[in-house]
């Protein structure tokens, strides 16, 4: 059931003059649809008109301004009645009729220029605005609601709001149960993981509660209030105390990529799990005094780390007299590129969307080359697991709860965004407790020359000159 009343906006504008409006209320929802009627003063509207005199005689355009009025009514009623037949009939959905502003029924639409509609729409506006790891989601969604269509509805090429069911979904998930995982052969057997047929709907819940923030779908008609899911708990792949050492023991030839693999992965695993897109792109002024301080890319939380003797050791080996402040610190990504330019995550933040694309495909790029190279030398450190650049997150944990570290320090240091214990105390715990966290999980003794080493890399230039001089005195 729709109402509809005009009512005169009290506040004057610029001109000192009220503006007629329109309201409309729908299940409860109301929406003020402005006119581009004004009046001089207000006392000439009469909000308890009889017919369709909202206009008193008092105005001199009282006549035709009350034949725009009606005709705006009626188009408010027509565009009600259009919209009830889809079941997308919402206060705002009429407003932006009235208002002539387009209005889509189709929530995907497929044709020969591609794909358009509302959810075509929302995904290509998350890519430029650069959000590439959410876009790649929303794109995964699109092409297998895509292939839903074509292969199990007929070649359908059109989804309305309207067809949006707790059925509809239900199809979907089903759908989604029968594809096999792309990552692996299809002879093997492997189906998609539960986990991500949950990542896909939650991409379609999303986009559902959008719809329904917008007016498309009333939100009575949302089928996630049905339809439910729920992904698997799973065992994260880590690396024990005993696995690290041998991987430590392995010796590849320096400067080779197996060599430049193994820092990456050992560096990351002593700095408490830096993501690998954080750490190609790491430059040397990440690097002072002895720590290191970044902000994450993922969820833009900074991190402030000492660097334990062997994190430092690692850098010393990197570190030469051409080394630049702004120079990439491991040698995956190209200091020449135009990405390059973008120092810090801030700055990366701004890039145009094309250019954050290509800066995130160039990322995973290289963790693709670097995750092989782990692979095989996972197989020499007889390692059978699946090593790669992630798991030393999860080694970092597993190995600090190992060593007794409690469990909300190793959060700390993991700055795991989702969880939400995590944002509870963050805050609570300054760098020193972290630094002390860090010494107990890579407390071992090394050598004296790495220790030196280290000592030295934190140090300034004025700092080693006095040290220097001291033992020349």
């Amino acid at each position: 059931m729709a109402t509809y009343r005009f009512e005169l906006n009290t506040k004057p504008n610029r001109n000192k003059k009220y503006n007629i409006l329109l309201c409309v209320t729908i299940a409860g929802r109301r929406k003020r649809i402005k006119t581009d009627i004004f009046l001089n003063r207000k006392k000439d509207f009469n909000a308890k008109c009889k017919g369709n005199n909202w206009i008193r005689e008092s105005e001199p355009n009282s006549k035709v301004w009350n034949e725009v009025l009606a005709d705006i009514l009626e188009d408010a009623r027509k565009s009600y009645k259009e919209l009830k037949e889809t079941s997308a009939a919402t206060a705002e959905s009429v407003a932006l009729l009235v208002k002539g502003e387009e209005q889509s029924h189709t929530f995907l639409k497929i044709d020969a220029s591609g794909m358009t509609g509302f959810a075509a729409e929302r995904t290509q506006a998350i890519l430029e605005a650069g959000g590439i790891r959410n876009w790649k989601k929303y794109n995964g969604f699109l092409n297998k609601l895509a292939d839903f269509m074509d292969k199990k509805m007929k070649h359908k090429k059109e989804v309305l709001f309207s067809e949006i069911t707790p059925e509809f979904v239900t199809k979907f998930d089903a759908y989604l149960h029968t594809l096999h995982n792309s990552r692996s052969p299809k002879e093997a057997g492997k189906m998609l993981h539960q986990n991500t047929i949950v990542v896909v709907l939650k991409v379609f819940k999303t986009l559902v509660r959008k719809s329904i923030e917008l007016g498309y779908i009333t939100p009575d008609k949302d089928p996630f209030l049905v339809f439910r899911f729920s992904g698997i708990k799973t065992e994260k792949e880590k690396l024990n105390i005993s696995e690290i050492q041998a991987l430590e023991a392995l010796e590849p030839e320096k400067g080779s990529l197996d060599w430049h693999s193994l820092n990456c992965f050992l560096f990351s695993y002593y700095c408490a799990g830096i993501r690998v897109g954080d750490l190609l792109q790491l430059r040397w002024l990440n690097v002072e005094g002895g720590r290191l301080n970044y902000q994450m890319g993922k969820n833009h939380k900074t991190r402030d780390l000492k660097l334990v003797p062997q994190a430092a050791a690692i850098l010393a080996m990197y570190r030469t007299e051409a080394s630049k402040p702004t120079d990439y610190i491991f040698p995956f990504m190209d200091n020449r590129k135009t990405y390059a330019s973008a120092i810090l995550q801030a700055d990366r933040d701004t890039l145009p969307s094309d250019m954050k694309q290509k800066l995130f495909e160039e990322v995973s790029s290289k963790n693709a080359l670097i995750n092989k190279s782990l692979k095989r030398l996972a197989a020499k450190a007889g390692i059978s697991k699946k090593v790669s650049m992630h798991i030393s997150r999860h080694s970092f944990a597993s190995v600090a709860a190992q060593k007794g570290i409690e469990s909300n320090k190793v959060k700390s240091l993991l700055a795991h965004s989702r969880l939400q214990t995590t944002e509870g105390y963050m805050g609570n715990f300054d760098t020193s407790e972290n630094d002390k966290a860090l010494e107990s999980v890579f407390g071992s003794p090394v050598d004296k020359k790495t220790q030196l080493l280290a000592l030295i890399q934190g140090m300034s230039e004025e700092e080693i000159t006095s040290v220097l001089a001291s033992l020349n005195q």
